[in-house]
């Protein structure tokens, strides 16, 4: 019996890409070094926001020209990801536009603002682009996620490749997919049982090809890490206990973001999730039986 394929398609067995997305989150003023330290430890594929009240985007940017002058990575070789923050996720004592200015014009000067603080060199604003810009979150209402949806529409595909959305629901992903022009490529949430793993949600993304992302993939589930489908695959596969979590939820199409602090947590992650998939390719029995456990543990959640 052939064994099943693991993880998104972002991340296949036997693919050499790195499995993560690095989260830049609450990094402050370590943001710089700790992003140009998981360039150096292969993550390439980085999540930042404008919203300087949690993240410091110009760090990001400043860490990625420099690994782009050094020659850790090209810009072609990375995928930048980054976010537009409603007042309401602000602070607003240091935000990047105006609270009271109209809706597009926000998104306008927090777009402008992105560029340039993710430019691929000092002096050139010009051929800025970001991979993808997510909403940070729905607005308000409905018909005001919209109206944000249409105005990010106009930057693509030239200065923005794809568009997104984080902490959605599915009735507002499904609006969106059905109203939009251009449809979103990416749906970020918490992985977490509070929202049942979003089980409806990420069926519906898997059927209309959109990647869905996870945050708090190891913090919002301490029992799921102590689980015995975790436990038994970190055994197995002589991996650590997040490890083998995260392989584990990367086998059900999941692109997990990952904002370790630590080098050496960057290091053993990014091996792990190769040694897995090394473990699985030399044909063992134990994987299907793991990961379908898994699945039903998820599954139950409902």
């Amino acid at each position: 019996m052939a064994t099943a394929t693991p993880f998104s398609s972002h991340s296949r067995l036997g693919d050499e890409k790195p499995a993560f997305t690095y989260g830049t989150a609450w990094k402050k003023d370590q943001t710089k070094i700790l992003v140009e330290e998981a360039l150096k430890q292969g993550f390439r594929r980085v999540d930042t926001a404008a919203q300087p009240r949690h993240y410091q985007e110009h760090l990001v940017g400043e860490a990625l020209r420099e690994a782009y002058t050094k020659g850790i990575v090209s810009r072609k070789d990375v995928y930048v990801q980054t976010k537009y923050t409603t007042p309401a996720g602000q602070d607003l004592g240091n935000m990047p536009y105006d609270p009271d200015a109209p809706l597009e014009e926000q998104l306008h000067t927090s777009i402008a603002s992105s560029l340039k603080n993710l430019r691929p060199t000092n002096n050139d604003e010009e051929n800025s682009y970001v991979d993808c810009l997510l909403l940070h979150s729905p607005l308000p209402t409905v018909e005001q996620t919209l109206q944000a949806w249409r105005v990010l529409e106009t930057y693509v595909p030239h200065k923005i490749k794809a568009l997104g959305i984080s902490n959605v629901t599915l009735p507002v992903v499904r609006e969106i997919y059905n109203t939009a022009t251009v449809k979103p490529s990416v749906v970020q949430n918490r992985f977490y049982p509070q929202t049942r793993y979003d089980v409806p949600l990420r069926a519906f993304c898997k059927e209309y090809g959109i990647t869905y992302q996870s945050f708090w993939t190891l913090t919002g589930n301490p029992k799921l890490l102590r689980s015995q489908p975790v436990v038994e695959l970190a055994q197995a596969a002589q991996v650590s206990l997040p490890t083998a979590l995260y392989a584990l939820v990367m086998d059900l199409g999941v692109e997990v973001l990952n904002g370790t602090t630590r080098v050496e947590h960057m290091r053993e992650d990014l091996e792990g999730i190769r040694q897995v998939r090394f473990w699985i390719a030399s044909g063992s029995q134990e994987w299907p039986v793991l990961r379908e456990a898994f699945k039903a543990l998820i599954q139950g959640s409902l």
